[in-house]
């Protein structure tokens, strides 16, 4: 194996450019500023104090950028994750507490064990489980329950900690009368400034002015004295070295959650990292390095009081917007953070946890996606069901217990949809020796004695009685004229033993009824699977045909009773 395969950066190093790095300095300015509120905002999602998501975006961005093979993606704190580990956490202990901390960075040491023994065993393609419509309604769902747990720092007032919107906005009504008006003045006006800059200029840090604003207004008018909370005493320092937990109790606690936060970052990350990567053509994003990339990043974090991170849609724009070409814009984010931390950490002193929230809401209101469903509704009402169970289920049931049911209803729909997969009956387009479905060309040619079946799937035990339940259908529709079924095998990619005994049953049906089998464009890893079952004996190897039209050929020239009865009789007792 190739250092650049294993070590990513080693491949685009050597050819670095000054034109590079001028990218580079300005992505990586750019986001570092950005990043600053987001991570802090991300961290009250958490259930961590502010100062964690500065944390999660020292060490993990730096190992990521050693081995991610996304040159442009931003790794670090994101709403999902944080709330994700929120709602695994919290289960388990009182947020904010040093209990609770240990547990947020003990998920972050298990999410990245996880993500690293996916990618070494090459398993990225276990997120091909969860569909499209699935993550929608389940981001959407989740969008909304964050945006709605942040009331409590809009209104100033005290709600119950909840992972269910209903329970939050009876709550958030009934206290409506207590709002602190001077809190929900700086969030609006902190919402307004972000949507309004981000309108006027991308390129405009709005986040960050934002905080500027919330600061300067408590500390010049005193808000902090009349009731306005703020952040406070924010840690000076890089983070300490520290251990994760190694109980097994623990663990076995945190699993489930950390086997979703795996899964669902790593779905989250590989999608922006795709996008993102079809705009540039000199790189290759590796879902199974990603997985490392990403599992290094979290297992290393670990050690220095990180919690769970991934890649995140909109600082990932953002990078690559700013001109971002290489992962040392994600390092030069790191260093703007550690200055931070450093020397910069007493500024933020005075920032309303109304600005966080503020930030906060912006952010993961812009995940909803209303467009999907609609588009959905119109275009495949089955996947627009799944979309809105799993919306419904993430809203009334959890988050967790949301994605499991996405994950289940995935699953179900694929397993549905290969026991009953699509089988076309083929006719002869006229003039030509061209097949297709009789459904969809009116006007085929079909013959009374010629049954032409299409199977648009693997023929595995699954769907076995489907394809039995089909041929009986049709050749009852085609009564006693019927003396040939052909099987267009282009379709099929796989068989099983269970597929080529239940073959073996239905051709000696067939054959009792005095109707034939033919096969047409059999794929050569199923001819194996007939051939090792003595299926391709039992049918006759000269029954085995390169298209649909030489086999009606070689039955319109053997077509003779006589000759009809030679070949039964020939091949029954080749396979006595």
């Amino acid at each position: 194996m190739k250092l650049p395969q294993v070590l990513p950066i080693a491949g685009w190093l050597p050819k670095y450019s000054k034109n590079d790095f001028k990218g580079d300095l300005s992505a990586g300015l750019t986001v570092g500023v950005m990043l600053i509120p987001q991570g802090m905002a991300y961290a009250m999602i958490a259930g961590l104090p502010p100062i964690y998501g500065l944390y999660a975006s020292t060490i993990p961005i730096l190992i990521y950028a050693l081995f991610g093979t996304s040159r442009q993606l931003a790794v670090g704190p994101v709403a999902m994750v944080s709330l994700l580990t929120a709602a695994g956490v919290g289960q388990l202990a009182e947020g904010g507490t040093e209990a609770y901390i240990q547990l947020a960075v003990t998920v972050a040491f298990l999410v990245g064990a996880i993500q690293f023994l996916l990618g070494v065993f090459r398993m990225g393609f276990l997120v091909n489980f969860l569909s499209h419509p699935v993550i929608s309604g389940f981001t959407s769902a989740a969008a909304l329950i964050i945006g709605i747990s942040q009331l409590k720092h809009l209104m100033g007032v005290k709600l119950p900690q909840s992972h269910y919107i209903h329970e939050i906005l009876i709550a958030a009504v009934q206290k409506a009368g207590e709002t602190q008006l001077s809190t929900l003045a700086i969030a609006l006006t902190g919402i307004a400034l972000i949507l309004g800059i981000r309108r006027f200029n991308k390129a405009i840090p709005g986040q960050l002015l934002a905080v500027v604003f919330g600061v300067l207004v408590v500390w010049l008018f005193g808000l902090d004295q009349q009731g306005v909370k703020i952040v406070g005493e924010v840690p000076k320092g890089l983070p300490n070295l520290s251990l994760p937990t190694f109980s097994l109790e623990t663990w076995s606690a945190l699993i489930p959650t950390a086997l979703t936060i795996a899964l669902v970052s790593f779905m989250e990350s590989i999608a922006v990292a795709k996008a993102i990567q079809s705009k540039h053509k000199n790189y290759k994003v590796e879902p199974n390095q990603e997985l490392i990339g990403l599992g290094l990043a979290n297992l290393g974090g670990s050690f220095f009081q990180s919690y769970p991170t991934t890649g995140g849609f909109s600082r990932t724009a953002v990078n690559d917007q700013a001109g971002a070409k290489t992962t040392l814009a994600s390092i030069i984010s790191v260093a703007l953070i550690v200055l931070t931390l450093l020397f910069l950490t007493p500024l933020f002193y005075y920032l309303p946890n109304a600005i966080l929230s503020s930030v906060i809401m912006v952010a993961v209101f812009g995940l909803i996606d209303f467009k999907e469903p609609i588009h959905l509704w119109h275009s495949n009402r089955t996947d627009f069901a799944m979309l809105v169970v799993t919306f419904l289920a993430t809203l009334s049931l959890g988050i967790e217990q949301g994605i499991a049911v996405g994950v289940v209803l995935s699953l179900v729909m694929v397993i549905f949809r290969t026991t009953r997969p699509h089988v076309a009956i083929l006719g002869k387009v006229p003039g030509t020796g061209i097949y297709r479905n009789i459904e969809r060309f009116g006007e085929v040619e079909q013959r009374p004695d010629i049954l032409i079946l299409r199977f648009d799937a693997q023929l595995y035990f699954a769907n076995l009685n489907y394809f039995r339940d089909t041929i009986d259908e049709w050749t009852a529709k085609k009564g006693k004229d019927l003396r040939l079924i052909i099987i267009n095998g282009e379709s099929i990619n796989y068989a099983d033993s269970s597929a080529v005994h239940t073959l073996h049953d239905i051709l000696e049906d067939s054959r009792k009824r005095n109707s034939e089998w033919y096969f047409a464009g059999v794929k050569g890893p199923v001819r194996d699977a007939f051939a090792k079952g003595d299926l391709t004996k039992f049918v006759g190897e000269e029954n085995f045909f390169l298209t649909v039209q030489d086999a009606v050929d070689h039955h319109d020239l053997g077509s003779t009773q006589e000759e009809q009865v030679k070949r039964r009789t020939l091949a029954i007792q080749t396979n006595k």
